[in-house]
């Protein structure tokens, strides 16, 4: 049963790149899409009121961290995500598959699902897909993603075909729950958002034969959109580029196609390429509280003693505030003396870097000259080394 408060329109095409919409219960998102990330219900060092300035039509919030602090049941208890946070906009919950992926030694991966140590307080859970399921639903999110496993790269055919399988299986229990909260079988289950989408994800690896199979037999599911996991885990980035190319012509048209953690600004361009129409990751943010800066003139590393006295523009070509009123020199000064501004200032500028490249993306597309615009992105991109 798809949800019927979520749809999708593709408006036009360039290539295999896509021009399109969906609708969902909080507002229309514009695609090709990128997410800034809010794990915890927060765009880290951002206001709600900064991340509207800048354009950003969906955020992404984390079962894992929100189920373990501050717990989904009190989130409920608030009128959802939307409410908690206060953010009107749509948002897309991960399931916390990557997040138990990432554990490492504190979790054991079995049949039934996943059981771990918190990272907080050492204290044991169980997250199955049901359970992913239901947290999501309490949330309220506009999007929740099935509950997968994640796998490491390298990895083994072997290994890539059992996890696949696996997740597949995961995938159906997924399905099979939210039809059953949807219809009230699960009274004891706060849902917050009745018209919540689910989308499902392909695994496999690098192994195309095992894509094939997983985008498949995911699709014979019924999900609300689909997503490629599984990539930016290691692996180089041209073997990114082909799974992602393969796989995605694998998938329905009519349907919106999510790249999970990627990645660069040119992972994004490349990605549009190759027909994604969603994506996230933590780069912008992470970068800029660590002084990494995305700029059209390459990347800036503000730590540089050689910007202690440059009265310049971070980037002259942007708008956003952080640009218009504060030179290198200052930012520099910010960050070298801890400032809690530096993290708000830099954050608000990556971000607009990545919400602007998007938009010139759409525009692109809209155009017809995506490719044009591609070219010339990359080329700017490789004639201007990163700043260290």
């Amino acid at each position: 049963m798809s949800s019927p408060s979520f749809r999708f329109t593709l408006t036009s095409t360039d290539g295999a790149a896509r021009l399109g919409q969906f609708e969902t219960p909080h507002g229309v998102v514009q695609t090709p899409a990128f997410m800034p990330v809010g794990t915890q219900g927060s765009v880290k060092a951002m206001r709600q009121d900064d991340l509207e300035v800048l354009g950003a039509s969906i955020i992404l919030g984390n079962t894992y961290h929100l189920y373990l602090r501050p717990g989904h049941e009190l989130i409920a208890r608030r009128g959802g995500l939307h409410s908690f946070i206060g953010w009107n906009r749509p948002i897309l919950t991960d399931s916390g598959g990557f997040q138990v992926f990432s554990l490492a030694e504190r979790r054991t991966i079995t049949e039934q699902g996943a059981e771990f140590r918190s990272h907080l307080d050492g204290s044991r859970h169980m997250l199955t897909p049901e359970r992913a399921v239901d947290i999501q639903a309490s949330l309220g999110s506009d999007i929740a993603m099935a509950f997968d496993e994640c796998l490491a790269y390298p990895s083994s055919r072997e290994a890539a075909a059992r996890s696949m399988a696996m997740s597949l299986r995961w995938a159906r229990r997924c399905r099979e729950r939210l039809d059953q909260l949807r219809a009230g079988d699960v009274p004891e289950v706060t849902v917050t958002n009745p018209g919540q989408a689910q989308f499902g994800i392909v695994q496999g690896g690098v192994f195309q034969d095992l894509r094939d199979e997983s985008a498949d037999a995911t699709v014979a599911i019924g999900f609300d959109g689909y997503a490629i996991g599984g990539l930016s885990v290691g692996e180089p980035n041209e073997l990114m580029y082909e799974v992602t190319a393969a796989t995605a012509r694998r998938l329905p048209a009519d349907q919106p196609r999510y790249l999970m953690g990627t990645g660069t600004p040119e992972d994004l361009v490349e990605s549009v390429a190759r027909g994604i129409d969603m994506f996230d990751c933590v780069m912008p943010t992470r970068n800029a509280r660590n002084g990494q800066l995305f700029t059209s003139q390459g990347r800036v590393n503000i730590r540089n003693a050689r910007y202690a006295e440059d009265d310049r523009p971070l980037d002259p070509r942007c708008g956003c505030y952080t640009c218009r009123r504060h030179s290198r020199a200052y930012l520099r000064h910010l960050y070298m003396a801890g400032e809690m501004s530096a993290a708000a200032l830099n954050t608000l500028h990556n971000l607009s870097f990545y919400l602007d490249t998007m938009q010139r993306i759409r525009d692109a597309i809209a155009f017809r000259n995506f490719d044009t615009f591609r070219q010339e992105f990359l080329r700017s991109a490789s004639r201007l080394p990163l700043d260290s």
